[in-house]
């Protein structure tokens, strides 16, 4: 499955581009019909799959692109960029190299973009700076900002036209490399855990996904479709992080609350912050479902198992999981605190008609007395 150690010379010529993919979390929301009137951009045509498929990838809502200034790297490389705003609140800039040379270069580039360049830093003073004029789009913006970053590699030609058989044969375990973006030679375990994550659908066309890199081999316009699933999966995390951390942060504040006391004023304040929890509940619910429709798959099954190939690599299941467990907790937590107001509250209410019948009693009394 891979080659062995003694690979052969860097002869072979690769052409394609480089893609560095970086995402922010901005909002909640964004609404492209507004924004389109505040920048110039244009909607992300969806792409179509080579293969044949009745129905294929349907979006809910297309997002909005526009071109962005070159960015030059302290190397002299230039990229271009592209900003594109999706509807639930994730700003996505993409830059893109465009690529000739042999393994070796291809290596070196993906281990220095990988761990020495700090793309993140320069694409949100980007995304800052568009947002200004963005504003009056954006539904409850947020101070912080997570963010996701992903490369991926697409070659369209290689030097000979090998089969994938025997690209994967040849050179599998370059192709590890730069998925992994490292320059040394990896174990041959680690080679085939890599290559284990690939999906082709014809002949001539390859995905190997990683958890921060992918490397494509496809032509220009077969790539699409993968480029595209990629950038979206990625958001999908990126979204997912924030539920996660948003819940985290909710579910301290009411373990605060429960530890502060159980006395019956204690248990009267828990009335506001189960509405807050059950508000934060709801927001959750939406995003998500949000989120989950975003994109659908009609009939095209190979779409549907490389994006289900891709968001396993990132991660999206696994923080989809914490996120439910979460609400699962907090949806236990507001039952308990909604049991322990209104015990409280049926606890006043008794007390109250004690101290009625009390008063009562008195002037009973007291006018039997007199």
């Amino acid at each position: 499955m891979t080659q062995d150690s003694s690979m052969p010379s860097d002869e072979t010529v690769l052409h394609g581009s480089v893609l560095v993919l970086l995402q922010f979390n901005v909002c909640e929301a964004i609404d492209l019909d507004r924004l389109k009137e505040l920048i110039r951009a244009r909607t992300v045509k969806q792409s179509s799959p080579r293969h044949p498929a009745p129905e294929y990838i349907r979006y809910r809502s297309l997002p909005i692109a526009a071109s962005l200034e070159p960015l030059v790297l302290e190397s002299g490389e230039r990229l271009q960029g592209e900003i594109k705003y999706y509807d639930y609140g994730v700003v996505s800039v993409v830059f893109e190299l465009a690529f000739a040379g042999g393994w070796d270069k291809l290596i070196g580039l993906a281990s220095r973009w990988v761990w020495e360049i700090d793309f993140a830093a320069q694409a949100a003073t980007i995304v800052r700076a568009s947002l200004e004029r963005a504003a009056p789009a954006l539904t409850k913006p947020y101070k912080d900002w997570l963010s996701e970053d992903y490369l991926i590699f697409h070659v369209r030609e290689i030097a000979g036209l090998p089969s994938i058989p025997e690209l994967i044969l040849q050179h599998g375990a370059r192709i590890a490399q730069v998925v992994r973006g490292d320059t040394g030679q990896l174990a041959e375990s680690e080679c085939h855990e890599v290559l284990q994550s690939r999906i082709s659908y014809y002949a001539n066309d390859l995905a190997v996904i990683g958890w921060n890199a992918a490397f494509l081999y496809d032509s220009t316009s077969g790539a699409e479709t993968a480029i595209q699933l990629l950038e979206y999966a990625n958001s999908q995390l990126l979204e997912f992080r924030h539920y996660d951390e948003l819940l985290t942060k909710e579910l301290e504040r009411v373990y605060t609350l429960l530890d502060e006391g159980t006395g019956v004023l204690a248990r009267w304040r828990l009335a506001r912050s189960a509405t807050r929890l059950h508000t934060v509940l709801l927001d959750v619910a939406e995003l998500t479902e949000h989120v989950d429709a975003a994109i659908k798959f009609l009939s095209d099954m190979f779409s549907a198992r490389l994006y289900k190939l891709a968001a396993l690599k990132i991660g999206v299941p696994d923080y989809k999981e914490l996120v439910t467990r979460k609400v699962h907790t907090a949806e236990e937590l507001y039952r308990f605190m909604v049991d322990q107001f209104n015990q409280s509250r049926a606890f006043f209410m008794e007390l109250t008609v004690v101290i009625i019948l009390v008063v009562e009693l008195v002037y009973l009394f007291r006018g039997n007395v007199f």
